[in-house]
């Protein structure tokens, strides 16, 4: 065997994945295609590229083949007006009796086993102001209506400020359930009350809300910044204006701020007389 054909010999060896030579025949891998040992020869004779292509063609890259996008789940857009058609006074009153008696036996979340009593609201179901604050106290559990402890009290001067009576207003919180030590709502319990309040909303169809606090901001702002940054600005629920304020409890902490809601307060009494 000359040279070169003992260098063809042993390229073939290479390409065809042979292990190694025992004394009477030649042993190959169980896989030819997968080498995992190199033969001592390997280092010696490297094959042409036009030779190994032609023992074993490699198949041309073709053009990738673009996968579909994955469908990502995206929240609907929040509606820009109200949903509903309005209902007159007596279907109106006949609705939230029937809203109340249904929601009493709620218990979507763990609130309704902590809970003396489901606090739906209070006032006119043709109201042209909705107060709406974050949940029910203490006080508010025992008695099943909204802002009737210090921080109630302290709302009832400022409705009553502006030449408004609590029983003209409505005044309802975002989650209806007490939370045990006063604790604030949790996510999923807001979520869940949400559109019980909104279905409120529906159904009174203010001329304008008033926000307060953080929590009634982000129910139905979608807003979780800093309470002073969208204080002034008159963002729209549904088409219907809202005016972002800060809960009465803040002010009893906070004395020194209360500027603020009669600042507040202004806003509301002009736009209620357009």
């Amino acid at each position: 065997m000359n040279l070169s054909d003992l260098s063809a010999t042993l390229e073939y060896w290479l390409i065809a994945g042979i292990d190694c030579l025992s004394s009477d025949r030649l042993e190959f891998p169980s896989n030819p295609i997968s080498v995992t040992k190199i033969s001592p020869f390997h280092k010696h004779f490297k094959p042409s590229i036009s030779t190994v292509e032609r023992q074993h063609p490699v198949a041309k890259p073709t053009a990738t083949t673009r996968l579909p996008p994955q469908e990502i789940p995206v929240k609907p857009p929040a509606p820009t007006a109200l949903t509903t058609v309005a209902l007159s006074l007596e279907s109106r009153k006949e609705k939230f009796i029937n809203m109340t008696q249904s929601l009493s036996h709620c218990n979507l979340c763990s609130l309704a086993n902590m809970r003396r009593n489901m606090v739906f609201g209070v006032g006119s179901v043709e109201a042209p102001v909705v107060f709406i604050g974050e949940a029910p106290g203490a006080e508010e559990d025992l008695r099943a209506e909204p802002f009737v402890g210090d921080a109630g009290k302290l709302l009832d001067k400022m409705i009553l400020a502006i030449q408004l009576l609590r029983q003209n207003v409505y005044i309802a919180n975002v989650v209806k359930c007490h939370p045990p030590a006063n604790r604030n709502p949790l996510p999923q319990e807001i979520e869940l009350c949400q559109p019980f309040l909104f279905e409120q909303l529906e159904t009174i169809r203010p001329k304008v809300i008033f926000a307060l606090g953080k929590f009634a901001i982000l129910c139905l702002l979608g807003y979780s910044g800093p309470i002073e940054n969208i204080r002034g600005n008159t963002p729209l629920w549904r088409g219907i204006p809202v005016i972002p304020s800060y809960h009465p409890a803040f002010y009893l902490r906070s004395p020194s701020r209360k500027k603020a809601a009669w600042e507040d307060l202004i806003r509301l009494k002009k736009m209620l007389s357009l």
